[in-house]
This record gives C-alpha cells, structure tokens and sequence, in this order.
C-alpha cells in the first residue's frame, strides 16, 4: 500500500528489524516498518508498512495501516485500513475506511460529522416546553 507521501516529505523511516520504544513527533509523514512502542502525536500522516508494528497512543492527522496497529488511535482526518492491516485499538476518526481482507477488533467514533448529527438528533428528539397560560379568576 502506498501512501500520499512524496519522497522530499518523508521526515523519517524505521526500518524492518528496527525496535523503538519513547515519544515519536514528525511534521508530515513518517513510515514504520519496524516496531515502535509508546506515543505518536502528529498533524501529519503515519503509514505503518507490512511488517511494521505500533502499540500504543496515536493522535495523528492521518495514518494507513498495512501493518499492526495496538492500543487508541485519534486521527483528525482518516484512518485508512488496508487489505493486509490488522488494527486491535480504539478508534476516533471522522472518516474509517476498511479495505476487504483487513482486520478491525475494537469500538469507532465518528467524531466530527457523528458529533454534530447526534446532537441535531438528541436536540429534535428532546421534549419542549411550552409555557402554560394560567387560568385567570374569570376563565375558572
């Protein structure tokens, strides 16, 4: 699976066999083929590789799953499963795309556009409330 990243936008690589454990922040995009392991916070997009693994907390704009993803996902634009991905998360996004053949075990929120139809929804579906004219001495 390819990702949207041109060549001279990559701000980084973790090669297969590569181990990473910490805090990882990137201004566009960066690759995992290896395995990383603690928080990935980025406005830019994560593309795990086949073979590539992430466990842990992800607040990213975007990210394409090829590989294993663990742990919460928080993308303010897309997350994108591809066919050999395989995600065990939690996942906030307001658009979830699952290609045929990928793997998807845990709970979504479709946070941006969800947000707004289910508070349309509860504010229709709420009771109103009328004020009620008191009878006066004479209608009584």
């Amino acid at each position: 699976m390819k990702g949207t990243a041109r060549q001279g936008d990559l701000n980084g690589f973790l090669d297969r066999g590569s181990h990473l454990r910490g805090e990882l922040r990137f201004d566009s995009h960066f690759r995992v083929h290896g395995t990383f392991t603690g928080e990935v916070t980025t406005e830019g997009e994560l593309i795990v590789g086949e073979g590539g693994e992430v466990e842990g907390e992800v607040r990213v704009g975007q990210i394409i799953v090829s590989g294993t993803v663990r742990g919460s996902i928080q993308a303010s634009r897309r997350v994108q499963i591809a066919a050999s991905g395989k995600v065990f998360a939690d996942i906030d996004t307001p658009a979830l795309i699952v290609e045929d053949g990928a793997i998807f075990e845990g709970r979504c929120a479709m946070s941006r556009d969800a947000a707004k139809s289910s508070a349309a929804a509860a504010a229709a579906a709420a009771p109103k409330l009328f004020a009620a004219k008191a009878p006066s001495a004479r209608e009584a």
